[in-house]
């Protein structure tokens, strides 16, 4: 009887891993995908240029570029309490420290060292909660813990502006700072590996070696999938995210604290679509890719109207913010569902780091370069279009290989 109710408790205790990763992804994203709604605030009182705010959010991105390569090794062998919660504890601390900064160059540094303990929350998280989760229910979870981040921009968004208008955004930056402390600390106390997990071998990382890996399994067709479909819409996300305020605030005309809320609307809706459409991919008949090739289809379709978008009507507004969000960002809830559910139990960290990593040069190139175009030809819609265009060629290149593989398959 005692037996039972412990495998009970131990059933039951994974909703409390999901609750407790879905946070720890949100403090550690907080600033980071919050940092669009200050970008205003930050151009202005900095004084910089767009090129320059799509600077500092490719630095916050540049170390995952390596870093993570190396997070998904150490998650195959240590820990996922200490490799998370010590990475997000060095979000917090860069945060704390950009909060003492006096130029530019200083809130450079110290948010390209944040990059290293960010290396840690996507596929720390990922692998956390698809060891205590599986089959029908994976999508699910992986839905509601990939929301983490959306959700942390959401909170960032309510709070960011009012905290950078109201005092400054250095005391912005000590805000995200706390958050991301305040995360790591309770991740790292609450969280446990499944007891019929055995704790993996302390082997030394052999980078070289998980380098060779990496390229090997990048030939896998299933896998160029991943990474094009991935980087393609992580490119579309990260030039929402950076500069969809700005955006509205400059092209429409609209109020910063309209374009904010706008924002908060594209945020809202990305938290829906990363469950919906991973809890769709539990049942899609047509596998868990499909639900990613429809966000291909309708993100090239979003990118393609939002330059002629004129209106400052709210409701329209409104409505298209929310399907730009449900799309631009929900995609990525069945997207590492099916990398979670294809990977080897064993190699679930190695597969998402490597996969990740394909989207990290997405997010270190796009908000420099759209930044310089509307720079450089005084709007975004050149950026936009770009994008839209690079979403259909992957949509198509990826569901012509789709099918191939359905062929081999059988």
């Amino acid at each position: 009887m005692e037996t039972e109710y412990v495998s009970i408790f131990i059933k039951q205790y994974r909703w409390v891993i999901l609750a407790v990763a879905t946070f720890a992804q949100a403090c550690a994203c907080f600033f980071v995908q919050g940092f669009g709604s200050i970008a205003l605030n930050v151009k202005t009182e900095m004084a910089l240029t767009n090129w320059q705010i799509g600077i500092l959010v490719s630095a916050a991105q540049l170390i995952p570029l390596a870093g993570l390569l190396v997070a998904g090794e150490l998650l195959d062998r240590y820990s996922e309490r200490f490799v998370i919660g010590i990475g997000t504890l060095i979000v917090g601390a860069a945060l704390c420290g950009a909060a003492l900064a006096n130029s530019y160059i200083e809130l450079l540094i110290l948010l390209t060292l944040l990059g290293l303990g960010y290396s840690t929350a996507q596929p720390g998280g990922s692998k956390s909660v698809s060891n205590w989760f599986a089959g029908s229910q994976l999508g699910f979870a992986m839905g509601i813990r990939q929301a983490g981040l959306p959700l942390g921009g959401a909170m960032a968004t309510l709070l960011l502006p009012f905290i950078a208008t109201r005092y400054s955004i250095h005391a912005a930056f000590l805000a995200g700072g706390i958050v991301a402390l305040f995360g790591a600390t309770l991740f790292m106390l609450l969280y446990k590996a499944p007891e019929e997990q055995q704790p993996p071998p302390k082997k030394q990382v052999n980078l070289r070696s998980a380098i060779a890996s990496r390229l090997l399994m990048a030939t896998d067709p299933s896998m160029r999938n991943i990474m094009l479909s991935g980087a393609s819409l992580t490119a579309s996300q990260y030039a929402v995210s950076v500069f969809l305020v700005l955006y509205l605030h400059t092209s429409l005309g609209l109020d910063s604290f309209i374009a904010t809320t706008m924002f908060f609307v594209v945020l809202g809706a990305g938290i829906a679509g990363r469950i919906i459409l991973a809890a769709w991919s539990d049942r899609c008949k047509a596998g868990r890719y499909y639900p990613v090739l429809t966000c291909l289809g309708a993100v090239t379709v979003i990118l393609t109207l939002l330059p002629l978008l004129e209106t400052k009507n709210l409701a329209i507004l409104s409505i298209f913010m929310a399907l730009t969000g449900f799309f631009t960002y929900g995609w990525y809830g069945p997207w590492v569902a099916y990398i979670a559910e294809t990977a080897p139990v064993d190699r679930k960290g190695f597969a998402l780091g490597m996969a990740m990593t394909a989207n990290q040069i997405s997010v270190v190139l796009v908000p420099p370069i759209i930044g310089l175009s509307r720079d450089s030809l005084g709007t975004y819609a050149y950026g936009w279009g770009a994008l839209a265009i690079v979403s259909a060629i992957v949509l198509f290149t990826t569901s012509k290989r789709k099918k191939e593989i359905l062929v081999n398959m059988e």
